[in-house]
């Protein structure tokens, strides 16, 4: 069998440990992947990787590889300024000749504006830095769905909910799923580069934001109108942020309180994606089932039966 060929660029921030990006690749390699760096992966200028020219060439040579999966370095920031650059039907014509375009993160913005502009589906996973080059093992779930989505074996993805959200009757429900990073979602708000998903699937999750901030951010897409035209809201991971001692009880939970008295879709919790270490892969774009009984809920790509 042919080996799954992978490259790897860097379309926001500067790599800022080389070792660390080696040994993600020296992983990939051992998993038995073909590994290729693009020519600027270590690139700087400031904190990017690589001034905006640099880096949109280096989104045009990852669709231009032939790769099969085209994996982002790290996020951080930056391609929020490449938006109008990109051309989006060389992205779209890779896409539709099976390469799959993987990150998180700040990638969320290249990724709806993909979907945005040409409907293609893009896959909110892992990134070679923070996932394939940590010290010790990388996480087994994580690789996993990494390598069922290199395989094309992939079908969908489960957890489990906390106890009192599982307590409702069991539900399925049809949409589209897309989202990803919320303060970068919300960025793109009133744009060319953001989705107008009618009775979606939108998750979320970020990092380094207090609840105060995530509220503040989904005010904004409330105000907007996104939020009520989804069928569902699937918060991941909200990590890395401090309480402040006048917060006197407020929390993530009470945001989440709060979501859920300002629309009518059901918002689910736990889904295990984000700024973590166990994190699945998501097809943003893809029409998925989200199916929910107890404690289960499960979103599912793979049969559309």
């Amino acid at each position: 069998m042919t080996k799954k060929h992978i490259y790897i660029y860097s379309p926001s921030s500067a790599v800022r440990n080389k070792s660390v990006i080696r040994r993600g690749v020296a992983r990939l390699e051992a998993l038995g992947y073909e590994v290729e760096l693009d020519e600027a992966v270590f690139a700087r200028h400031m904190r990017f990787a690589g001034d905006d020219e640099t880096r949109l060439a280096a989104i045009h040579r990852a669709a231009d590889s032939g790769a099969d999966i085209a994996l982002i370095t790290r996020g951080g920031y930056g391609l929020t300024r490449l938006l109008p650059g990109i051309r989006y039907k060389a992205v779209a014509k890779a896409i539709g000749k099976g390469m799959h375009f993987v990150g998180l993160s700040d990638f969320t913005a290249f990724q709806n504006a993909v979907l945005a502009q040409t409907g293609a589906v893009t896959w909110s996973g892992p990134a070679l830095e923070e996932d394939f080059g940590v010290k010790g093992e990388p996480d087994d779930i994580m690789q996993a769905c990494f390598e069922d989505l290199a395989s094309g074996q992939g079908e969908g993805t489960g957890w489990q909910l906390p106890r009192l959200e599982g307590a409702g009757e069991a539900m399925e429900l049809k949409g589209e799923l897309w989202g990803g990073n919320l303060a970068v979602l919300t960025t793109l708000v009133g744009t060319p580069w953001m989705p107008n998903i009618k009775n979606g699937i939108l998750f979320l999750e970020d990092v380094h934001e207090h609840p105060y901030r995530v509220e503040r951010m989904l005010t904004q897409l409330l105000y907007a109108g996104v939020l009520g035209r989804q069928k569902a809201i699937l918060l991941g991971h909200f990590t890395n942020y401090k309480p402040y001692p006048h917060d006197k009880g407020y929390r993530l939970q009470t945001v989440v309180d709060w979501l859920r008295r300002q629309i009518k879709a059901p918002v689910f919790t736990n889904l295990p994606f984000g700024h973590v270490a166990t994190k699945v892969a998501l097809p943003v774009g893809a029409k998925v089932h989200l199916a929910v009984e107890g404690r289960d809920a499960f979103v599912l790509w793979g049969h559309r039966h």
